[in-house]
């Protein structure tokens, strides 16, 4: 008969099993939504510097939430530019954005192995050097090191990991597990397959914080696990770093939701809920951002093709005027056109009052823009080509 392993007794929630079949439709009818919108997301059309403007903001995201967590100061700003690889320091924040550049660093060299077609196998060694990545050049304190599974015990917000000596052998059966059945749909099923991929992450993240197998950089060895899972399985690059910017918004939350898992005995629903919902609701936020950008340019093309025939100065110069109107909610009063911006400015410096009342009956003619009492819009609501009968909702771009 084998001995039991110190775990089982001090850590007997670290079980590898979950059962939430049944338990609540409303986790799966969430779980559904997250696949449809990553769905949408990898079909949808932008303009090449749109995709890359948004491939930036959310590795920026991702890696501002993975390391703000863990208490990094920097700005959402500063990580931008940090992405561009534009941002500049004063020696005293120089740790700051080593952190940040670890995890930027980090995601690259999971996506530049995926793009090469070499595969990256979610195994111990593959979890170690994540450890060791996050950790690279860092300041540790004694006794860490980077990528070495820990050989003392750690305390993290009264939360005590896992016995020392056993996590070497706790992320090998994370990893089996991980590869079993369990997060694999049936094979007559392979529409199942991000379903499955969203529930595999989350708990490799959960388990991974229980088992706290590494000195330091556990959570965010953790959220890199998650977009090795979530970009391996067909989610929309952007999409994967979603779960990360969650928890970093719901920071008390997340601790919260942590304490709550390991208290229950390992009820990983409470937690799977709270992600599941947060992950749908980064996915919202982003479908709607690629939404208006797609309007945009919809909207402009139609502008431009409704404006052919007048004369350049013509029609580049109400296609300004309108594009301008168009980032205004509320109707513009007439006086204020020329200050729309200062291209348009710029247009109507040198023209009479004459000339912008033309432009004004031309661009209504055309259905472009309407005016009322209390001003003029742009009529960008032509382009789209299911209006509901019924208010738009605040998601509705405006």
């Amino acid at each position: 008969m084998s001995s039991k392993r110190k775990y089982e007794e001090t850590h007997p929630w670290i079980k590898y099993s979950i059962d939430i079949t049944g338990r609540t439709q409303w986790l799966w009818m969430m779980l559904g939504e997250a696949k449809s919108k990553c769905e949408h997301i990898a079909r949808a059309i932008l303009e090449p510097d749109t995709s890359k403007q948004l491939h930036t903001v959310y590795l920026a995201k991702g890696a501002l939430a993975t390391t703000a967590i863990e208490g990094n100061t920097l700005s959402e700003e500063e990580v931008i530019r940090q992405v561009e690889k534009t941002l500049e320091l004063p020696p005293s924040k120089q740790y700051l954005a080593q952190e940040t550049q670890n995890i930027i660093d980090a995601c690259n060299f999971i996506l530049d192995e995926l793009t090469q077609g070499r595969s990256l196998v979610l195994d111990v060694a593959t979890i170690k050097g994540f450890n060791r990545r996050v950790l690279d050049k860092l300041t540790l304190e004694e006794g860490v090191m980077p990528g070495v599974t820990r050989s003392h015990s750690v305390v993290v917000a009264q939360y005590r990991g896992a016995p020392a000596e056993d996590c070497e052998h706790l992320l090998e059966c994370l990893c089996d597990w991980l590869k079993s059945a369990t997060f694999t749909p049936p094979p007559e099923q392979p529409q199942l397959r991000l379903i499955f991929a969203f529930l595999k992450a989350i708990i490799a993240h959960l388990y991974i914080a229980w088992i706290h197998p590494f000195g330091d950089g556990n959570g965010r060895t953790a959220r890199l696990i998650e977009l090795l899972i979530l970009v391996t399985s067909g989610v929309p690059v952007p999409a994967t770093q979603l779960l990360s910017n969650h928890y970093n918004l719901t920071r008390s939350e997340y601790y919260r939701q942590l304490d709550r898992s390991s208290k229950s005995g390992g009820d990983v629903l409470p937690f799977l809920s709270y992600a599941v919902q947060g992950f749908v609701d980064g996915l919202v936020a982003q479908l709607e951002y690629i939404h208006r950008q797609q309007w945009k340019l919809a909207w402009e093309n139609y502008v431009s093709a409704q404006l052919v025939g007048l004369s350049s100065e013509i029609r580049e110069r109400c296609i300004l005027m309108v594009m301008a109107l168009s980032d205004h909610k509320d109707p513009v009063p007439v006086p204020k056109l020329p200050e729309l911006n200062p291209r348009v400015a710029a247009f109507y410096a040198r023209k009479t009052p004459k000339t912008l009342s033309r432009d004004i009956s031309l661009l209504i003619k055309k259905g472009l823009i309407d005016m009322s009492q209390t001003g003029v819009r742009a009529k960008k609501e032509t382009v789209l080509a299911f209006r509901p009968f019924v208010a738009p909702s605040k998601s509705q771009p405006g």
